[in-house]
């Protein structure tokens, strides 16, 4: 591993004082390399705090521009970046957070095309996109790709969030379970409404996409027990957190 700088020393200090990650963890964070898939309302707060932590390569993919309508979640990017691409707009913020992070930007749509060229690069996924298309999709080219991911979704006030490696076993010596295995196929399309269409209260994205920082953080330093088999549920109206645990179906 690359040994970390005094200024990195000095920057991340209070991970370092934490015995669970210590010198080592933050230089396996700084050896990561983590794609992140969309960045929007979940993306901008995953990307923020992965930057924060030290995560050493970030890959940004999305395929669209900054608008106004953005703005009330999507902490990442701000008025003076309207009309920017969101992949160009995040990689500056990041860079202005944190330079000893390297931003590698993708303004396109996540297709499987794109994977076959370029998800082998990364250790991670994190699926902050919103819609069920790119969800499945992602779902079903990190298992064939045997890469750990981190997976959530919001709605109005209420949100989810997973962490899949349906590649490996448990302790019985049976598969993780996937995506597929909480839901097996997407929705009929026009069933569940955008949020374009129904709105979602800001700060519920910032919930949900700071938990996925966190799981991927204890993915990375191998800490603690990652949401693997739960499904963590948040219900932001009544301040209540549930769990559902899942396995493997037969």
């Amino acid at each position: 591993m690359n040994p970390l700088t005094p200024d990195e020393i000095a920057r991340y200090q209070r991970h370092i004082l934490l015995p669970e990650i210590g010198g080592e963890g933050q230089q396996r964070l700084k050896a990561a390399r983590v794609l992140v898939i969309g960045a929007g309302g979940l993306g901008a707060p995953i990307l923020l705090y992965l930057a924060a932590a030290g995560v050493g390569t970030i890959g940004i993919i999305d395929d669209d521009a900054v608008s106004l309508s953005n703005l009330q979640r999507q902490v990442i990017h701000d008025t003076g970046t309207i009309g920017h691409e969101k992949s160009e707009s995040a990689a500056r913020t990041i860079g202005r957070i944190n330079p000893h992070v390297r931003t590698e930007r993708f303004h396109e749509r996540f297709t499987k095309e794109w994977a076959e060229l370029h998800l082998a690069r990364f250790h991670i996924i994190v699926d902050g996109s919103d819609n069920f298309e790119t969800r499945f999709l992602a779902a079903d080219l990190a298992e064939t790709a045997r890469k750990p991911l981190v997976t959530g979704a919001v709605g109005r006030f209420d949100g989810s969030l997973t962490v899949l490696k349906p590649y490996e076993h448990d302790d019985s010596g049976d598969l993780l379970p996937g995506y597929r295995d909480i839901f097996p196929e997407p929705p009929p399309v026009g069933l569940v409404p955008s949020c374009a269409e129904t709105g979602v209260i800001g700060a519920l994205t910032g919930v949900i996409g700071t938990l996925m920082a966190m799981e991927t953080l204890k993915l990375i330093t191998a800490t603690g027990e990652p949401l693997i088999g739960r499904l963590l549920l948040y219900d932001s109206l009544s301040a209540r957190f549930d769990t559902i645990r899942y396995r493997r179906r037969r």
